[in-house]
C-alpha cells in the first residue's frame, strides 16, 4: 500500500460542516444567560478549541468560571438535542472515507468536541467508517496537545502506532489547532481549506500541504501527489 496507512481526521470543519448548529447553540446559551448574541463570523473564528473555549471567547471579559460552568451545562443540554439539525458532511467526504476503508487504511476521528456529540454525529453520518472516534473525555488533554492522537493510535492497535513511528500516518484538519496538534504528535499535517479557516490562515499557522477538495486530499493520502 502506498501513501499513508493510518489517517487521523479532525471532525468539525474537516469532515462535517457543524458551524450553523454550533452558532445556534452558542447564541441560545448567550440569550439564556442574558448576554448579546454573536455573529456567524465570530462563531467561526472561535471554534476549534472545544466548547468551553467557545463560551469563554463569547462572553464578556471577567465572566466568572462558575458562570461559564453553568453556561456550558446549558450549552451541552441544548446541543445534545440540536447538534444535528443542520450539520452535514462536506462534499465527497463519505465517498473518500469509503475508499480509504476499501483500501484497508486505518482511519479515526480525534475531535475537541464533547465525546457524546462525536459519537452521535459519527454514528449518524459515517456509520462503520472509522476504527476509532475520540472526543473530549476526562483525563485526556485536548488538542493541540498530542494526548488524544496518542489515544486514538493506541486504540487502533500496534500497527497504527508503528505507522506513526515509521512515517506512514498523517493527521488531517482545518485549523491552526490541527496544525499544532499534528506538530505536537510528530505527524505530517494534511490541511484542508474548505472548513473553518481559509488558505491564508492555514499558511500563517504553518501549514505547508493544503487540499482544496476531497479528491485532492485522497491523492495526498494515497501518495499520488506529494
Amino acid at each position: 500500500m502506498t501513501g499513508y496507512s493510518t489517517v487521523i481526521f479532525d471532525l468539525d470543519g474537516t469532515l462535517l460542516d457543524t458551524l450553523e448548529d454550533l452558532h445556534l447553540a452558542i447564541n441560545h446559551t448567550l440569550t439564556w444567560a442574558g448576554l448579546p448574541e454573536q455573529t456567524l463570523t465570530e462563531t467561526r473564528a472561535y471554534v476549534g478549541n472545544g466548547i468551553r473555549r467557545l463560551i469563554e471567547n463569547s462572553v464578556p471579559r471577567g465572566t466568572s468560571a462558575d458562570m461559564i460552568d453553568t453556561m456550558q451545562a446549558e450549552f451541552d443540554s441544548f446541543y445534545a438535542v440540536h447538534c444535528d439539525d443542520h450539520t452535514h458532511p462536506y462534499p465527497d467526504i463519505p465517498e473518500l472515507l469509503g475508499r480509504l476503508r476499501a483500501e484497508g487504511r486505518r482511519i479515526s476521528v480525534v475531535s475537541n468536541k464533547t465525546d457524546y456529540a462525536v459519537a452521535s454525529l459519527v454514528a449518524k453520518h459515517f456509520p462503520d467508517a472509522f476504527d476509532v472516534a475520540v472526543g473530549v473525555r476526562e483525563g485526556v488533554a485536548k488538542k493541540p496537545a498530542r494526548d488524544m492522537v496518542d489515544l486514538a493510535l493506541s486504540l487502533m492497535g500496534e500497527e497504527a502506532a508503528r505507522d506513526a513511528a515509521e512515517g506512514r500516518a498523517a493527521y488531517v484538519g482545518d485549523s491552526e489547532v490541527d496544525v499544532a496538534t499534528s506538530a505536537n504528535a510528530g505527524l505530517p499535517c494534511l490541511a484542508v481549506c474548505w472548513g473553518f479557516r481559509n488558505t491564508k490562515q492555514l499558511t500563517d499557522a504553518g501549514a505547508t500541504v493544503i487540499a482544496r477538495d476531497a479528491r485532492e486530499l485522497m491523492s495526498l493520502i494515497s501518495g499520488e501527489r506529494e
